[in-house]
């Protein structure tokens, strides 16, 4: 009987499954858009239930759309947005809030109390991470102080908190399971990457109970099974990973060097720095890579905030496209973007400058700028972002980047991957198989349950569908960073009291 990998996909924006046969294609796709909620300028969240009821909805949907059984499925690896935050009560297994996204950005306040009091320093050191409202730990500390009785409960231990892996897999098992991985743990400004534990002076500061904590555990592993209630069967739970980190394994990005770019609701570039944790000069994040048969690997990345989601803003803010997929037709109106600028900065700025208070902004306008400028100054900003960050990322570890790996949706822009190319100055490349995220988590699950022998027989399924190279002179391509640079310094410059 063929067997196969089901990978679930948990996104900002949508709950997605896939099934994987054994060479890495995919034989079936479900997937569901669930609510963003915006109740209040800067604040983002999701209902936990509806995160749980949509993931399991598209299991069971791509698991019938391959005509398979759950007999048939060798092992379950899980994939999430990181940062995302929920607690729950241990006995109903009811959150007692909704999730607080990473978008979220009502903590940024308590992060500069941080700061003033000088603790940024101490918390980088022990976590790879700058002091933002991005990661997990202050979302947990607003819950316990903000939802009345949540910290007297979780005092008592009738709490527990989980990211986004933590609650599928405690749903999935009944609540027998409360586990993350090192990827998701070192996403929550709590896990010292050093030491590779909880690390109790990090849960003072924040005044976080260490009861309500997951237990850690690696990669690619079997965890527990499946409730037979939910599957038919009960499926081995074998991979765990955050977005991007599977996405740097699926992408097979496994030396030291290997960078890849996931062009999704964010931007997130991550680059393969080995057994080594570099701390980052240039405002990035040092972070766990994977871990696996008890080796870590560690990476630098850069976070962008609004990259997919600017042309989503085209569609919904400003509706000059219908649809996402319209913005390239639309770009491909005007031969550049004449002079216009787009900094998406919606929720503040990421890597480099990790500026929270900065708020998106679009210069250059004049009488003929149309429509089709303002979408193409959109794209570029994915490219320009991105750009930044590679320049970090070369200056921290000391390489020479020759080629990007990309993935992600927007990747299927031909015009931003060849414009991303030019602004590089190096080869753009694009693999056939670009759900890069769910295949890492396929993987991270396969390799545990022998379904993958070892990691250079996975090597070898990685195949490239298209490479982008420069076709722009580099004084053209400084001639339009100069423009960039301006509009970022107009960006935060905005921010600036006078």
């Amino acid at each position: 009987m063929e067997k196969f990998i089901l990978s679930l996909d948990q996104g900002t924006t949508s709950s997605r499954a896939i099934i994987f046969d054994h060479k890495g294609t995919i034989r079936s796709v479900a997937q569901k858009e669930f609510r963003q909620l915006f109740p209040q300028p800067g604040w983002v969240e999701h209902d936990p239930l509806e995160i749980w009821s949509t993931q399991a909805g598209v299991a069971a949907e791509a698991v019938t759309q391959a005509g398979l059984n759950s007999e048939q499925l060798a092992s379950l690896g899980i994939t999430n947005q990181r940062e995302t935050t929920i607690v729950w009560e241990r006995e109903s297994g009811k959150p007692v809030y909704n999730a607080i996204v990473w978008q979220d950005r009502r903590t940024a306040a308590f992060c500069d109390e941080l700061k003033k009091q000088g603790l940024d320093k101490l918390i980088r050191e022990k976590t790879g991470l700058v002091v933002d409202a991005y990661f997990s730990g202050t979302k947990i500390k607003w819950i316990l102080d903000n939802v009345p009785g949540a910290r007297a409960k979780a005092e008592a231990g009738k709490l527990a908190f989980g990211t986004v892996d933590s609650w599928l897999i405690w749903n999935l098992t009944q609540g027998k399971l409360h586990v993350t991985d090192v990827t998701n743990a070192s996403r929550t400004m709590l896990y010292n990457i050093n030491t590779m534990q909880w690390d109790k002076e990090l849960l003072e500061i924040l005044t976080v109970p260490e009861n309500m904590l997951p237990q850690v555990r690696s990669c690619s592993e079997v965890y527990g099974h499946t409730s037979g209630k939910l599957m038919g069967q009960a499926v081995p739970i074998a991979g765990i990973a955050g977005d991007q980190h599977a996405a740097l394994f699926g992408q097979m990005c496994i030396r030291k060097g290997m960078v890849k770019n996931t062009y999704g609701t964010g931007c997130f570039m991550v680059m393969n720095t080995g057994t080594e944790v570099i701390p980052s000069k240039n405002n990035l994040v040092s972070t766990v890579a994977w871990q696996i048969n008890g080796e870590t690997t560690y990476a630098l990345e850069g976070s962008i905030f609004i990259a997919g989601a600017v042309v989503q803003w085209l569609r919904d803010g400003l509706g000059i496209i219908r649809s996402s997929p319209e913005v390239e037709k639309l770009a491909l109106e005007v031969k550049n973007s004449d002079g216009v600028y787009l900094v998406p900065a919606f929720a503040g700025l990421g890597a480099p400058y990790w500026n929270q208070d900065a708020r998106g902004t679009l210069v250059g306008l004049t009488r003929g700028t149309t429509a089709a400028h303002i979408a193409r100054a959109a794209l570029d900003s994915i490219a320009y972002q991105t750009l930044d960050v590679l320049k970090a990322m070369e200056a921290d570890s000391g390489l020479d980047i020759p080629e990007l790996r990309v993935d992600g949706g927007a990747t299927a822009n031909n015009l931003l991957m060849q414009f991303q190319a030019n602004l590089l100055q190096a080869n753009v490349v694009r693999p056939k198989v670009t759900e890069t995220t769910a295949l890492g988590a396929a993987y991270f699950a396969g390799l545990a349950t022998g379904f993958w022998e070892d990691i250079p027989s996975l090597e070898q399924q990685w195949q490239e569908d298209r490479q982008f190279s420069p076709e722009m002179a580099p004084e053209e391509t400084e001639s339009l960073l100069s423009g960039w640079k301006k509009a970022i310094h107009a960006t935060i410059s905005w921010t600036e009291t006078t």
